[in-house]
């Protein structure tokens, strides 16, 4: 499990999966979340501008886990 700190209130799911290095562009970022590969606190979640805070866990694809700090 990666840990993030993140220095905002909170950063876009788009946004956090290219920082964490999960996806290469903002397309294949995209692509993973409208797809039903990205969990949010242990849901499947849609929306790329769905705003992460922290003490969030992101998992993808149930392989990568992100917890932000």
């Amino acid at each position: 499990m990666k840990e993030i700190s993140i220095d905002t209130e909170y950063i876009k799911l788009d946004q956090l999966l290219k920082y964490a290095a999960i996806a290469q562009t903002g397309g294949h970022a995209k692509f993973l979340i409208k797809d039903g590969h990205v969990k949010v606190n242990n849901e499947v979640c849609t929306q790329r501008g769905k705003k992460i805070a922290k003490g969030d866990i992101v998992e993808v694809e149930e392989e990568d886990s992100i917890i932000i700090k």
